[in-house]
């Protein structure tokens, strides 16, 4: 049992789907051998099938406390790492030649519906949603693994993987319904998001919330009461889990996109959402009727020229109060080697 619990709430209202946080986290931590495939923080576009594809159809997780069995997925569910057809375009004579990815069998790698949405014109949409691992409170990974490898940290929460006891059975990727463990085939191991635990130890924020440039991501503990996470997911209550029904307790949070109404055929708005509610209760469950009620109703306030504490927060003008305790610089902190294969504690 962890004493305390370092959480993220993630704002899809001011998410730009530029994958800025993707390539921080992808630079930083996945440049092993047998690593190139892996994405621990994605940018999916909703609605779509995300990564690896068809996640959301997968299993796992619980039901009524009792595991769900689940869907082991394949490399190429996941995405393959990019190869392009460099030799053909530099130095095969053809100059109508162009640099195409293969990615696998979806042909684009993990971001295979990238900007692709749904609806037609003129009320087609869509939104971003950036997934890390979950460092769930009951982690079906940690339960569904034989060799004790995964564990959760008692002084924050955080989930790892002991790659010195893995042995590759890969039952953490059937239990896990997010799909956000990846398996290193040249090593033999599970691999997954860290929470950047190595900066987190030294009052660092992780590489993808400092590097967003869109303010989207705050950090901070769950019990911090001048903290964001604190003030969003208990006090103001407008940030939602992700598929809370899987019943592992996950510790990322959303504040759910807004929409812009719909347009009849004449070209002029209506009272229907864009976005269709139902869908994003489908996602992060009944409540969000109540959340975007909330969210409308405190921007109408500041409108009329009035304060929102809530909006002043999601705002966000004071960036490194994003970031509860973890405001120090990482150019402040000391090099750190991350050792995967330490026992997590």
């Amino acid at each position: 049992m962890s004493t305390r619990q370092v959480a993220m709430v993630m704002d899809l209202n001011k998410c730009l789907g530029c994958q800025t946080c993707t390539v921080a986290c992808k630079t930083l931590w996945t440049r092993r051998e047998g690593m190139g495939h892996m994405l621990w923080n994605t940018v999916n576009t909703q609605p779509g099938t995300g990564t690896p594809h068809g996640w959301e159809t997968m299993g796992g997780g619980f039901a009524d406390g009792e595991a769900r069995p689940g869907h082991r997925p394949a490399l190429d569910e996941y995405g393959r790492d990019w190869a392009f057809n460099h030799q053909d375009v530099f130095f095969g004579g053809d100059s109508k030649e162009r640099l195409v990815p293969n990615g696998g069998a979806y042909g684009k790698g993990a971001n295979h519906d990238e900007d692709t949405g749904a609806g037609e014109y003129p009320n087609s949409y869509y939104f971003y949603l950036p997934r890390i691992c979950n460092h769930c409170t009951h982690p079906a990974c940690l339960e569904a693994c034989p060799r004790q490898a995964i564990g959760k940290r008692e002084e924050d929460g955080i989930v790892l993987v002991d790659e010195g006891r893995c042995k590759g059975y890969r039952f953490c990727q059937e239990a896990c319904p997010y799909k956000k463990i990846y398996f290193n085939e040249e090593e033999g191991v599970a691999q997954k998001c860290i929470f950047c635990f190595p900066r987190i130890d030294q009052g660092v924020t992780t590489a993808c919330s400092r590097q967003c440039p869109g303010r989207v991501r705050f950090v901070g503990y769950l019990d911090d009461p001048a903290g964001p996470i604190h003030k969003l997911v208990n006090v103001h209550q407008v940030a939602l889990p992700l598929h809370a029904e899987y019943g592992t307790q996950p510790n990322v949070y959303y504040v759910p996109p807004l929409s812009p109404p719909k347009l009849d055929p004449d070209g002029n708005p209506t009272d229907e959402p864009r976005i269709p509610t139902e869908y994003l209760v489908s996602l992060f469950g009944a409540r969000v009727h109540e959340v975007l009620a909330k969210l409308e109703a405190e921007r109408a306030r500041v409108r009329d020229g009035g304060e929102s504490e809530l909006m002043d927060l999601l705002i966000s003008r004071k960036w490194l109060d994003m970031f509860g305790p973890f405001t120090r610089h990482p150019r402040e902190a000391q090099p750190v080697h991350f050792h995967p294969k330490r026992q997590p504690t």
